[in-house]
């Protein structure tokens, strides 16, 4: 059993805690801060306890200088501020002497919030690149570390592995809840065990579909992962978008498992890959010439809703279809609706089914809705996580 935040004695000490404050940022205004929620419980159990709070995220991919300006970190520590009800001392630099004297002069109960450390990844990726002297000086920077950002720990980044590997280590709130319920609810699902897999790429979800379908009663397929499952089956997509190096994948699983994996039988289109555009009704045999089907029909939902309703755990990953478009937010929206009405356990498999279900105001209507989508997928799929695997046993 991994060391929880509980196991340390905080007072005085500086600790760094990883969070995850990776959210949705338009021209410095936060779209959605569910991910900021979510790590105020670990912050504040540290501030009580009258440590001195360094936290690190990233946000966004930095790739370039315009990057950096787009996905700076200040915006987030006002609302951290007003989330902790204290003021947030906000560091523009990710190391250096400004850095270290902010961090010199902290007292117990004092909050730093470290610019974005993906910063460190231009122009050379010494953070999503584990490099050793960049870990070695943030943990030179504290006496503890707390993992609390599960949306990374599939990663095996300077600033979780990393600082792991040279401080006393253990995982925060947020992670601890994310293990109990990924691992409590899913490993020994109550039968009935329902999943609806969806989104654009089958490629990162393979190896999801091949462990669960073997636990699973159905899988409920959804977006590009249905169509190519789809277009294995000989049906015509006519601008459909499927992974043509996965077709022989979806062929294997459906002659294995024709009778568990359900897949779309109707569905909304549009000539382009934008909203506003005229939307066109199809049935999955019949799409029409120069249309991409972008969003399941009302049979679909109906044919679903037989799996769903009849469940007793649900795992749900990746919206129906361009939920984010007005116009293809219909599947997505019905299939929350569902969920709430089925009674079951439903898990939400974080990324933007997460997104949506928040969005749609579903968030508390579920068991767990998690903040990791990649870290989630991994874990149910069985494989290690290194930001987890590093942290001290108890």
């Amino acid at each position: 059993m991994k060391k929880t935040i509980r196991d340390f004695d905080l007072y005085d000490k500086r600790v760094i805690i990883r969070s995850d404050l990776n959210v949705p940022l338009n021209n410095g205004v936060i779209l959605d801060d569910n991910r900021i929620k979510e790590s105020i419980k670990t912050i504040n159990y540290a501030i009580d306890k009258g440590a001195k709070v360094i936290i690190l995220s990233h946000l966004g991919r930095i790739n370039s200088q315009q990057d950096k300006i787009k996905n700076n970190l200040y915006p987030v520590s006002l609302r951290l501020s007003e989330l902790l009800n204290k003021k947030v001392i906000f560091s523009n630099e990710t190391r250096g002497t400004v850095l270290e004297k902010i961090i010199d002069n902290m007292k117990p109960g004092d909050v730093v919030l470290v610019q974005n450390t993906r910063y460190e990844d231009f122009p050379i990726k010494k953070e999503s690149g584990n490099d050793i002297n960049l870990a070695k000086y943030w943990a030179s920077l504290a006496d503890i570390f707390i993992n609390d950002a599960f949306g990374t720990s599939h990663r095996n980044h300077a600033s979780n592995v990393g600082i792991a590997s040279n401080l006393p280590s253990g995982i925060g709130f947020l992670v601890e809840k994310e293990l109990k319920m990924l691992g409590k609810e899913l490993t020994n699902p109550i039968s009935p065990y329902v999943v609806i897999m969806a989104g654009a790429k089958i490629s990162d979800k393979i190896k999801v579909i091949e462990n669960l379908v073997t636990k699973a009663d159905y899988i409920l397929l959804g977006g590009g992962i249905a169509n190519t499952f789809l277009k294995a089956k000989g049906i015509d997509l006519k601008e459909s978008i499927y992974d043509k190096d996965n077709l022989d994948f979806a062929n294997s699983m459906l002659a294995k498992y024709s009778d568990k994996i359900i897949l779309p039988v109707d569905g909304y289109g549009s000539s382009s890959y934008k909203d506003g555009l005229e939307v066109v009704y199809s049935d999955i045999n019949n799409i029409p010439n120069k249309i991409m089907v972008l969003d399941i029909g009302p049979k679909t939902v109906e044919l679903f809703s037989k799996y769903i309703l009849s469940s007793k755990t649900v795992f749900w990953n990746g919206p129906l279809g361009v939920c984010e478009f007005k116009n293809f937010e219909y599947g997505t929206r019905e299939i929350c609706k569902l969920l709430v009405n089925s009674g079951a356990k439903v898990i939400v498999g974080g990324g933007d089914s997460a997104s949506a279900a928040i969005r749609f105001g579903y968030k508390d209507s579920f068991s767990h809705v998690s903040t990791g989508g990649g870290a989630a997928l991994e874990f149910i799929e069985g494989k290690k996580l290194p930001g987890i695997e590093i942290i001290e046993e108890k």
